[in-house]
This record gives C-alpha cells, structure tokens and sequence, in this order.
C-alpha cells in the first residue's frame, strides 16, 4: 500500500512539473511582453490539479475564484496598453484552462484501477497513430486536412494514423492490458486516435497565431514540451472518462 501511494506520488510531482514546463511555453508564446505575469501564472497553474485530489469539494472552485481575483488585480495595476488587456488577461485563464485542466486527467487516471495500463496504453494509441499518420501521409497523402493551420497534414495522413492507433491498442491488448476487450480497443483506439489529432491541430493553431515554429526548446531537435503532448493534453481527459464509465 505505501508503494502504491509513494508512487502515485512520485507520478503526480512528475506531471506537475511537466504542466509547469508546458505553461512557462505557453506564456512565453502567447504573451511575450509579460514576463512576470507569465511566471506567476505557470508557478500558480502549476498546483491547480492538486484540486482534483483534494478531500474537500470547494478547493477548486476556490482557487480558480483566487487565481481571477489575483491576475485581474496584478493586470489592473501592470497596464502597459488598455487596448490588450482584456486579451491578455483572457490568455492568462487559456493557459489553466489548456495545461493544467487538461493534463491534470493524467493524475486521475492514474490513480484508477489499471491506472498505469491505461496510461501505456493511451500512449501507445497516439504514438502508433503519429506514427502511422507521418509514414502514411508522407507516401500517400494528397488531400491537405486543413492547410490553414497545418499545410504538411493530409487526410490520408489521419485516416492512417486512426488505423495506427487501433493496431496499436489491438497490440496493447495482447502484451500489457489483456483486460480490455475488443470493443474497447477499437473505441478508446478512435476516440483518443481523433482527440490526439485534434490536440496536434489546435496546438499548430496557436503556434501560427503566436507567430512561433515551436513551443519551445527545451526537446533539441523536436521543439518543446507542448510540442511533444499536444495530443496527450487531448487524449488524457478521454483516456480517464472512457475509463471511468465504461471500464469495470
């Protein structure tokens, strides 16, 4: 029993410090000018998904009313232009909503019965469906899926990364997670397979609106952290919902 709460532990630090890595990216991009407010939202963001594990109900509500008191205080006595206020401020609340909210699921999701094989195997979905959709899109792909925001990605990219992702949780079945049945690994392989796809898109979205290439630097060669889990941040909540209700 002391394992399985040290690890837990150790697991929650650990996705706590990404969530801080994937806010300081985020305030970075988003509001360059705003060094300071920046750092104070991804130190205070960082700690929000404690609220899941909380034993009291209101100590979520109660630090998100804080954090909108705090930050609209620190950006009414910071103005540094009246026009972008608003924005910025609306930035700052993006970032809890984004990162933390979303990669949070991850702490819950562990903590659930077969919480690590879950983990894996969402891992796993959207690896083999990255996977799949770049050497697919790469040899096959001629329908661009949404060039606005991602001009390289192509509709026969993510029709063979969906097919990626089932392989992937078919094969998951059948090495660590004999627990899930057929019907599951299809449903949580299209579910997490779309939603992971959809994380990389709104993540190329905001990398376009903010004017950068990547999030940031920190992964050499592959950009930064919000790079490398834009789909997990998709995935995560699904992953924990799809367990939640439907995995007995």
């Amino acid at each position: 029993m002391f394992f399985l709460k040290a690890s837990h532990a150790f697991f929650t630090a650990f996705i706590l410090f990404l969530i801080f890595l994937g806010l300081c990216e985020f305030y970075r991009m988003a509001l360059p000018e705003r060094r300071l407010e920046g750092w104070i939202a991804a130190v205070a963001g960082t700690f929000l998904p404690l609220a899941y594990v909380a034993p009291l109900q209101f100590i979520m509500p109660l630090g998100l009313t804080s954090l909108v008191i705090c930050f609209s205080l620190l950006f009414l006595f910071r103005i540094k232009d009246v026009r972008r206020a608003a924005g910025e401020i609306a930035l700052i609340f993006m970032g809890f909503l984004y990162v933390p909210l979303l990669l949070g699921h991850l702490i819950l999701l562990h903590d659930r019965p077969a919480g690590v094989q879950w983990i894996f195997l969402m891992m796993v979905i959207v690896m083999a469906g990255d996977s799949a959709a770049y050497y697919v899109g790469s040899s096959l792909g001629r329908t661009k899926l949404y060039p606005i925001v991602s001009p390289n990605k192509s509709v026969e990219g993510a029709l063979g990364g969906l097919v990626g992702s089932v392989v992937g949780a078919l094969i998951a079945k059948f090495t660590f997670f004999p627990m899930l049945t057929v019907a599951d690994c299809v449903a949580t392989a299209l579910l997490l397979g779309v939603l992971g796809q959809l994380g990389d898109l709104f993540e190329s979205l905001l990398k376009r609106s903010c004017g950068v290439k990547d999030s940031g630097t920190i992964v050499p060669g592959h950009g930064g952290i919000l790079d490398r889990l834009d789909s997990i941040l998709f995935a995560a909540p699904a992953a924990f919902y799809y367990a939640y209700f439907f995995f007995k």
